[in-house]
């Protein structure tokens, strides 16, 4: 796979990512990590070197499983790795966001220790905290830069102007955001913002969670968070059958299957960097490699948004 430069930094990332919120059992449950395990050390065999994590993916768990499997000589350096901070979780039964400067000191050697590694590749605020200015962040973000801890700076769920915000104390060089064929938003602003920075970007869910891989049939019940999810109630999944009804075509044309296609599409926005996938076991993380070889043509491009846009306007129930 080819990697490409992330943003202004001497990053040179897969244009597919592993990503590790699997292993928040809140929202997933509990993922079998030997297959999980494998799935890790499969990665980099089929070119795929950019891991995303967060501290609050379980608690600390995500990395933690992660520190474990870095014992193995040379898999960390396999990795550009990637983690964020914002949520403590350390101050009783609720978490909350926080970055202050002491906060996200103690949080990045948290990380560090639970990793097992003696430095974060692209460390990356989670989302915007209210409560801390821009300063504070900015003031902790460079010192554990001077300290070699962190080596690059990024954030996630992140507006146009909380972006400019940060931007203008420190040296930012990527955006983290949600987007798919059903999570459109970004589109307006903030991928025009980062083409006009040079901000690297990097989509999580670009599956929507599994709905566009088309394998959840209406009332089927998947065991997590996903059955409390409004897209995934029967209704919603029944509408949505009509827009992925219209992708296969286009995804077999591309010889593709719809997950292929959906990341494949991702992927063909000039703003974006990488498309960072969820995965359990190997045979995700191998059947969505062929995504990445190249980009879609722009009528397909367009025809798909199209099909996808009216689905998930039925699917929730808004008036044409």
């Amino acid at each position: 796979m080819r990697g490409i430069q992330l943003g202004t930094s001497d990053l040179k990332i897969s244009r597919i990512g592993f990503g590790c919120w699997q292993l928040s059992p809140q929202f997933w449950g509990n993922v079998p990590l030997d297959a999980w395990r494998a799935a890790v050390r499969r990665a980099p065999e089929l070119g795929i070197n950019f891991l995303d994590t967060a501290d609050a993916y379980g608690d600390g768990h995500a990395e933690m499983e992660l520190g474990k499997l870095f014992a193995d000589k040379g898999l960390r350096e396999r990795f550009v790795l990637a983690t964020k901070f914002y949520w403590n979780f350390d101050e009783g039964s609720f978490r909350f966001p926080d970055t202050r400067r002491e906060r996200i000191l103690r949080a990045c050697e948290n990380s560090l220790r639970r990793l097992r590694t003696d430095r974060i590749d692209l460390y990356q605020v989670h989302a915007w905290d209210p409560l801390t200015r821009a300063e504070e962040v900015a003031e902790a973000c460079r010192q554990l830069q001077r300290e070699g801890k962190v080596r690059w700076l990024g954030v996630s769920n992140f507006n146009v102007e909380q972006m400019d915000l940060y931007r203008g104390r420190m040296d930012l060089v990527s955006l983290q955001p949600s987007y798919s064929l059903l999570s459109r938003e970004v589109e307006a602003r903030e991928l025009p913002y980062c083409l006009t920075h040079r901000l690297g970007v990097l989509a999580y869910s670009p599956l929507s969670r599994g709905l566009l891989a088309g394998t959840h049939l209406p009332g089927a019940k998947l065991g997590d968070s996903r059955d409390e999810h409004p897209m995934f109630s029967e209704k919603a999944l029944t509408r949505l059958q009509a827009g992925l009804a219209e992708l296969r075509p286009l995804a077999e044309a591309e010889g593709l299957n719809l997950a292929q296609f959906a990341v494949r599409w991702v992927l063909s926005h000039p703003a974006l960097s990488c498309a960072i996938v969820g995965v359990k076991k190997p045979e995700h993380i191998e059947g969505i490699v062929k995504a990445a070889e190249r980009t879609l043509p722009p009528p397909v491009w367009h025809q798909a948004a199209r099909a996808m846009a009216t689905a998930k306007r039925e699917a929730c129930g808004e008036p044409k």
